[in-house]
């Protein structure tokens, strides 16, 4: 009977084939011990030669690291681990044998080396792990979102503008008479699909020129979008509130094994209840400054500022209402301040910084226009983003997390990197 080693522990006693790979081996001569791995998770295999041969022997002292194999035995707790299981090796079948040497072996390798070898370095298990965790932070995304009465609305990759105004955009020439721009972010166009679906969002890949090396950034990554309509300031963090409590709920229920594999700490991720914290830019720029910034006003916070003030505090933070001067052209003034935006980023504690950054978006066409000449865009290139505010506009929010950034602050991860499968870096496009 094949099985996968997730469900070892519905068939103790019996005699099973797990098909998957051996990742590492000990033991000599009378004994071996052989790690496997099926995807679904681990499990030490026993050879001997009284339960399964000198056959089996023979064959166990061939395999190499990462020898794809099917293994026949029977499933037997652990006599000191309640959650863990084992196979008493009857028989084993190679699938293939690696007759080179694995790159990657058990001795430590730099980061360089590592990234180059990125296909074969998502085997480990920490990698492992980590892939599992950004695919329940998925999951629970969708399932909070289709719960909240959102739908999904896909956005272009290639796009004829800036989503912000940027110059940190990727040009292309766009067959033979005009230029395009891979995508920063789905926003804009998600926005125009609100009017039709009331609350809407997208995910999938955008992609960031900017020439930085920081532990937070890469060139290519994932991003969810939202918006909805008849949906305030107030509203908009309400949801990103429980949109976060939502995803560390789903986490900590699915991820036990993989966050005891990571070493992260549970306990720290338990502490992510509702309500979070809320404190105005000004507020923090004076806090920043008493632990020693040198912030500015009119600054927006840099990624030293969010890692001081969120290794302060052990739950998340939202920052809202910056000075409109440093954020984008379609964010709305505050009406009892119109120096500063009706916007929020929110915060990661343990250091991890900014995860979500959003706003109430402005709905009169007039301010809009008015918006888009301080910034020195040209209108003409959003004239059908200003036709949204022509037809039926009405008061509108949103907000776009960072996938990566999400799921390094799940895993304990210092740089995003590794929350990616192939991660695209200014100095790296390979593998």
């Amino acid at each position: 009977m094949d099985i996968k080693i997730k469900n070892a522990k519905e068939h103790v006693g019996q005699s099973v084939t797990i098909s998957g790979w051996m990742y590492n081996r000990r033991g000599s001569g009378k004994i071996y011990f052989l790690q496997l791995r099926d995807g679904t998770g681990f499990m030490q295999g026993i050879v001997t030669e009284n339960d399964g041969g000198k056959a089996s022997m023979e064959i166990a002292e061939k395999l190499t690291m990462e020898s794809s194999v099917k293994v026949t035995g029977k499933i037997n707790q652990h006599p000191k681990k309640e959650d863990v299981f084992e196979l008493v090796v009857e028989s084993i079948e190679p699938v293939q044998i690696c007759e080179e040497e694995y790159p990657i072996s058990k001795k430590e390798h730099g980061p360089e080396f590592l990234l180059d070898n990125r296909h074969l370095w998502l085997r480990s298990k920490k990698q492992w792990a980590i892939q599992r965790v950004r695919n329940t932070v998925i999951n629970a995304t969708y399932e909070y979102l289709n719960d909240n009465d959102f739908i999904k609305i896909d956005s272009p990759i290639l796009t004829p503008n800036a989503c912000e105004g940027t110059t940190e955009l990727f040009e292309i020439d766009y067959f033979e008479e005009d230029k395009a721009y891979l995508s920063q972010s789905g926003q804009l166009y998600i926005e125009a699909a609100i009017m039709s679906h009331g609350r809407v969002f997208d995910f999938g890949p955008v992609f960031r020129a900017e020439k930085s090396k920081t532990r937070r950034h890469l060139t290519e990554f994932w991003m969810m979008d939202a918006e909805m309509a008849y949906c305030d300031h107030e509203m908009n963090l309400q949801i990103q509130e429980g949109l976060v409590c939502h995803i560390v709920k789903k986490v900590l229920e699915k991820n036990r094994q993989e966050l005891e594999i990571l070493e992260r700490d549970i306990e720290a991720l338990e502490k992510v209840q509702a309500p979070f914290l809320r404190k105005t830019h000004a507020e923090v720029v004076q806090e920043l400054r008493e632990m020693g910034s040198d912030i500015q006003e009119n600054d927006d916070l840099g990624a030293d500022d969010e890692t001081m003030l969120t290794k302060k505090y052990d739950k998340p933070i939202f920052v809202e209402k910056y000075p409109a001067e440093v954020k984008a052209f379609y964010m709305k003034r505050d009406p009892e301040n119109p120096n500063v935006a009706l916007c929020a980023d929110l915060l990661a504690p343990e250091g991890y910084g900014e995860v979500i950054g959003g706003s109430q978006r402005e709905e009169d066409y007039d301010v809009l226009m008015e918006r888009i000449k301080e910034h020195d865009l040209d209108p003409a290139v959003f004239d059908w983003y200003l036709d949204l505010r022509k037809y039926g506009s009405v008061p509108h929010s949103g907000f776009g997390y960072g996938l990566e950034r999400i799921t390094g602050w799940m895993c304990g991860t210092h740089h995003i990197r590794e929350t990616i499968p192939f991660p695209r870096l200014i100095n790296r496009l390979r593998p």
